[in-house]
């Protein structure tokens, strides 16, 4: 018995000494010591060109404003793509055409000034200033009279749709009915900015100011911004005067902008993110065959495709721009390339827009019919054609797909085209300068109708950035707004669509799906067709 007690302590103390050691040897992981804190790390792509809802375009700051600014209606948390309270607690619509919003009576900004009525106005005012240069102004074109403010038609912006009666009322009078409206207001271009805040620090027109700035910024959303280190890291932390303050589960988000798909891979797989915004498409298939836990691929509302700028020469012909979208075979790019699940695009607009409409069926692959334009344009065989470069933001997966669509264009066509990468903000800044000549472009749709993708390619929109543009189309798109009848609307929409297929000043590779990394900690982050994104329903569970 002495013998077997002496064996138990020489195992206790041996063991104590191993567990011991294996606890001052074992350093938590990032991801490890964030989930005990409650702090989700997500990548995020490219590094935010702005803050400011009103002067930013692109996905990567669209994933931070759902976490700092709330529209009168926010994503539901069970299905983001639904309706639920946002700034607004209830809401009412007559005719689809007057809507009224009951704002939360605890609504309040991030300093504990209250969220009014007049926030909002202010804020469509201030969108709808040409002086501001605002990309997304042509969101809020279906709201009476919003356009003609917005292009100088009319002065007074009293005239404009959007009033408020008291505090906590807002009543948005639009052009004609519009049933997807709730849809609509839930992307940034109609969320509320702090007035109190953007004229502290400058004029309303003003596009550089220091409000968005982590000591100075004001919001209204489940979280606040905490720090913000360019090319670093953004955080945010929750925002304890938000309404619904007592719902939010996360302590707070760091945004981290990893511009390279393999590098964001590393980075999740060595502990350092909760979830990834893409993944590299060459590892798609290991991760689908292994039927890993981590890998995930939704539907998504998205387009991939290349714009053409229509100013530049050769480009500025349309047998040109027709002759290259028959050039490239789209059923191989998404066999070979993509893997995962996307589909060719034959026209713009991605299937699930609306029950009721399918896009026209253009883009197809045809390499006679493609030299024979290209003949016919003045390049037999290609001779003739002026080098040119496919301009690219900084990502393996869009130099994968341009080196193909490069090769492509050499079989069929025997052009010269390279590969131009650049850093997210100077791309953006290229194309809407008209600095390129051909450019890749992702468009994710913004509300559930084909509008969303169609709207953007009206003459002079602060989207289109091709230098085209049809008195046809416009027409078609402005009645659109105002068509009653809803398969008159859509049939309105199928004429534009089909008009600009036609003319193809962009040209429509695959409909997207998205193929992202997430660890099974994270929990209540639903999958979207919009990409919207419900943060106060997220919670991390180790």
């Amino acid at each position: 018995m002495r013998w077997i007690f002496r064996a138990l302590i020489f195992i206790l103390i041996f063991g104590g000494i191993a567990w011991f050691h294996h606890v001052r040897t074992h350093r938590p992981t990032r991801v490890e010591a964030a989930t005990r804190a409650g702090i989700l790390l997500a990548g995020n792509g490219s590094e935010p060109a702005t803050l400011d809802p009103h002067l930013a375009s692109g996905q990567p700051e669209h994933l931070i404003f759902h976490a700092l600014f709330e529209g009168l209606i926010s994503p539901a948390p069970e299905n983001p793509d639904g309706d639920a309270p946002g700034a607004a607690a209830s809401w009412s619509a007559e005719n689809y055409t007057v809507w009224t919003f009951r704002l939360q009576p605890k609504g309040k900004w991030s300093d504990g000034t209250p969220v009014t009525a007049a926030d909002f106005v202010y804020s469509y005012q201030r969108i709808l200033t040409a002086e501001l240069g605002a990309d997304y102004a042509n969101m809020l074109y279906p709201m009476l009279n919003a356009e003609e403010y917005h292009t100088g038609k009319i002065k007074d912006f009293s005239q404009v749709g959007v009033k408020a009666p008291d505090p906590l009322t807002l009543q948005i009078t639009l052009k004609g009915p519009a049933p997807y409206l709730p849809s609509m207001i839930k992307h940034y271009a109609w969320f509320p900015l702090p007035r109190h805040v953007i004229e502290k620090f400058g004029k309303m027109t003003e596009r550089s100011t220091r409000w968005t700035r982590p000591a100075n910024m004001v919001c209204n959303g489940p979280f606040k911004l905490k720090s913000w280190e360019v090319n670093q890291a953004l955080e945010v932390e929750r925002n304890p005067h938000y309404w619904d303050a007592a719902t939010v589960k996360l302590n707070g988000i760091v945004f981290l902008p990893i511009s390279s798909d393999t590098t964001e891979e590393r980075a999740f797989n060595d502990g350092q993110l909760h979830i990834t915004l893409t993944m590299p498409l060459s590892k798609i298939p290991t991760y689908r065959e292994s039927r890993s836990p981590f890998y995930h691929n939704d539907p998504l509302l998205s387009v991939y495709m290349y714009r053409c700028n229509t100013t530049k020469k050769p480009f500025d012909n349309p047998l040109v721009r027709k002759a290259l979208a028959l050039s490239i075979d789209r059923e191989s790019i998404t066999r070979n390339i993509l893997r995962a699940g996307q589909q060719p695009a034959t026209g713009l607009t991605p299937p699930g827009c609306h029950p009721d409409y399918q896009a026209p069926s253009v883009m197809h692959f045809d390499p006679a019919e493609a030299r024979r334009l290209l003949a016919e344009a003045g390049f037999p065989d290609g001779k003739g054609f002026p080098p040119f470069n496919i301009l690219i933001n900084t990502s393996e997966s869009h130099r994968s797909l341009a080196e193909a669509v490069q090769a492509m264009w050499k079989e069929h066509l025997h052009i010269p085209a390279g590969v131009l990468n650049q850093d997210w903000g100077v791309y953006i800044e290229s194309q809407r300068k008209l600095d390129y000549q051909i450019a890749r472009f992702g468009w994710v749709g913004d509300y559930l109708d084909p509008s969303t993708f169609l709207a953007i390619w009206q003459t002079g929109d602060g989207n289109n950035n091709t230098g085209w543009g049809s008195r046809r189309y416009d027409e078609l798109i402005h009645q659109s707004f105002q068509e009653g009848d809803v398969q008159k609307r859509l049939q309105m929409l199928k004429e534009a669509e089909t008009l600009l297929l036609n003319e193809a000043p962009i040209l429509p590779v695959y409909w997207y799906t998205h193929s992202y990394l997430m660890r099974p900690e994270v929990r209540g982050l639903r999958p979207s067709l919009l990409q919207h994104r419900c943060y106060k329903a997220v919670e991390l569970r180790p």
